[in-house]
């Protein structure tokens, strides 16, 4: 017997794997991750019981699964949080829902090759004498919710600008400089922290906000560490250490990471 598939069933299945692969984005590097497939596998087994006509167990984990839903939601209370402002923050631009952008893994914006230039060369100055930096350059996000506890500036982005607000006795050099419309919107602004396990050791508090920041919105995050000086990129929750000036330009100028 041949089961018709309509174009609605096809739908259906994209819709679907689309859903899982933003969960996986939101939760990968994370303990709900795990948490995830075990009640995964849980659900499958209590369909393969029910299958086979396996009453007793059947009843018992229905009666689990018919709790787990709220169960989950409880226990996944920070990635439920995340992922809707996931796809509010890489989804909605000016207040206007983009359906295209589903359909982009990255967003087709890059930086001004004066604003790349001028970032590049504070990063390869702190980078020599190893003052540490948080850097967030928007693409499509807002981010007026971040500025909350910042100081804002709206001033042009500048390489000395730059080095001076994180030099270390100055009062802004704590937190993060936050860049959009071509502008240093806010300094000393603090930035979420990624969930993720999976982290190397070598990677410090600056780093964590970085990826927190990089999985929230569709910002890219430069950091300079201050224990190394070396030089890393932040984009969709991944990161990329140990780079050049010169790298760091071609990325803001390109946004070829990965």
């Amino acid at each position: 017997m041949i089961v018709p598939i309509t174009i609605f069933d096809i739908i259906d299945i994209l819709l679907v794997a689309f859903i899982f692969f933003q969960l996986y984005r939101v939760i990968k590097g994370t303990t709900a991750l795990s948490i995830f497939i075990a009640a995964f596998f849980i659900y499958l087994f209590w369909l393969v019981v029910k299958a086979l006509n396996m009453q007793l167990i059947s009843s018992l984990l229905g009666q689990v699964i018919g709790v787990g839903v709220i169960a989950l939601i409880i226990v996944f209370q920070q990635e439920v949080r995340r992922f809707l402002l996931v796809i509010g923050n890489r989804y909605i631009k000016n207040n206007k829902f983009s359906f295209s952008r589903f359909f982009r893994s990255a967003p087709e914006k890059s930086v001004a090759p004066e604003i790349a230039g001028e970032i590049a060369r504070a990063v390869e100055a702190m980078s020599s004498t190893k003052t540490g930096a948080l850097i967030v350059i928007g693409r499509q996000s807002r981010f007026d919710m971040f500025t909350a506890g910042g100081e804002i500036m709206k001033a042009r982005v500048s390489a000395e600008l730059l080095e001076t607000i994180f030099f270390k006795n100055t009062p802004l050099h704590d937190g993060a400089v936050l860049i959009e419309d071509g502008l240093i919107l806010a300094a000393r602004c603090p930035l979420p922290v990624t969930d993720q396990v999976t982290m190397p050791t070598h990677l410090g508090m600056r780093h964590r906000a970085a990826i927190g920041m990089s999985e929230q919105t569709d910002a890219l995050v430069v950091v300079v560490s201050e224990e190394t000086g070396w030089i890393s990129v932040a984009d969709a929750g991944e990161v990329r250490s140990n780079l050049t000036p010169n790298e760091i330009r071609n990325i803001l100028l390109m946004e070829k990471i990965w």
